[in-house]
């Protein structure tokens, strides 16, 4: 099965942006399209962010006909019901380099999806960096430019790319890490680097958290963990 990503058709984006929500509702930096855990060569790293979603904190809340973003139970929760989008929620910081780590378990939906992480987002929300796994196995990690719609180029092999390292199904937890030194970065699914790429289009930014639906709806995601340790 090949799965490609077309944004010609310019699906909807919408980010659940963490600072000064508009109508208690999800319009604020809009977003879209990678992640992280402890690796070699990091111990003693110090931490300068860290998320348990407790409480909501700086990240945002809410809910339209399409996306619902909430903290639930001690996890940040998304929930896409449209079959064609790429939502995200931000946590509205700042990070250059560092190590980038976060926890990802797919709850319900069809499996013939992405979620993970985005990074060095810009001040307009309009590029970042992403890293994103499938509930069947993938892995995307690429950088997009006018959040996604435009531009979107994969960093790692020609696009999706299949790995063992991804645990598939419900309810099977993903821990995703990235390491940015400049313009390297590697990238890290369960502790095994599935591949490493040179960009120098983005050096910070902020954080966040993405959905992405590929032709089905119903895809809920629960995030937990988020860090951020010192170069």
């Amino acid at each position: 099965m090949i799965r490609q990503r077309s944004f010609n058709h310019s699906p909807l984006r919408l980010a659940l942006a963490g600072a000064a929500l508009v109508f208690l509702l999800l319009v604020i930096v809009l977003v879209t399209v990678s992640v992280l855990e402890p690796g070699a060569g990091q111990v003693g790293a110090a931490t300068v962010y860290e998320e348990t979603f407790d409480t909501a904190g700086s990240w945002g809340e809410g809910e339209t006909h399409e996306v619902t973003g909430q903290v639930a139970n001690g996890v940040y929760e998304l929930e896409v019901r449209t079959g064609y989008g790429l939502f995200t929620a931000t946590a509205g910081q700042t990070f250059g380099d560092g190590v980038y780590e976060l926890e990802a378990t797919q709850l319900d939906g069809p499996l013939n999806n992405g979620y993970g992480m985005v990074f060095r987002v810009d001040e307009a929300g309009d590029a970042f960096y992403a890293f994103e796994v499938s509930g069947d196995g993938w892995v995307w990690i690429g950088y997009c430019q006018d959040r996604c719609r435009g531009q979107a180029i994969a960093l790692v092999g020609q696009d999706w790319f299949r790995s063992p390292t991804v645990n598939v199904g419900l309810g099977e937890t993903n821990k995703l890490r990235v390491v940015a030194e400049g313009s390297l970065m590697s990238f890290y699914v369960n502790g095994i680097e599935v591949g490493r790429a040179a960009d120098g289009r983005l050096t910070s930014g902020d954080i966040g958290v993405m959905v992405e639906t590929l032709g089905q709806r119903g895809v809920r995601v629960a995030f937990d963990n988020y860090r951020v340790n010192g170069p």
